[in-house]
């Protein structure tokens, strides 16, 4: 499992490194990119085949390696979910261009939707694609890509709803 999280973690990061702004904005000091990482609290969730949902806790840092903390869930809203996973990571490279961003701000809180699958048998992974966010005009890239451990398939309309964790809000 150390190793699948090591490997979606480090296509993440190169994720964001083939993502950087294009060099005209490469001095816009709006434009930010960092990397989400979410990992599923264990107990939290439930499956009933058709939709499921699981509580979660994500970091985000950005490529400075300044860190927001965030709650949330995600899960299936409509589809097949025949899997019972024992542990659970997605990572997102996420890229802002908004102009008023500040670490601290929680710009990511919203929610999130779209196309979500994945297979599992002892190890295994997944992708989402999912589109939405807050206020502040941030967007997750198209592809995510998440690491399990346990055994069976999902696929459907899945989501992603991120609120900042008021254990570490200032």
């Amino acid at each position: 499992m150390k190793r699948l999280i090591l490997v979606v973690f480090a296509i993440g990061m190169f994720s964001i490194a083939i993502s950087r702004p294009v060099p005209a904005y490469a001095d816009d000091p709006g434009v930010r990119i960092g990397v989400l990482v979410c990992e599923a609290i264990p107990g939290s969730g439930y499956n009933l085949i058709l939709t499921s949902k699981v509580d979660i806790k994500c970091t985000f840092e950005d490529a400075a390696g300044n860190k927001e903390y965030y709650i949330g869930e995600t899960g299936i809203g409509l589809g097949v979910n025949l899997s019972f996973k024992t542990k659970q990571k997605i990572a997102f490279t996420v890229i802002s261009l908004t102009s008023d961003y500040k670490i601290g701000s929680y710009a990511l809180a919203g929610k999130y939707i779209g196309g979500k699958a994945s297979v599992a048998l002892g190890v295994g992974g997944g992708v989402a694609a999912l589109i939405g966010g807050g206020a502040k005009n941030f967007s997750l890239q198209p592809l995510a890509l998440e690491g399990c451990e346990g055994v069976g398939v999902t696929g459907g309309l899945g989501y992603l709803y991120i609120e900042p964790d008021p254990r570490y809000r200032r």
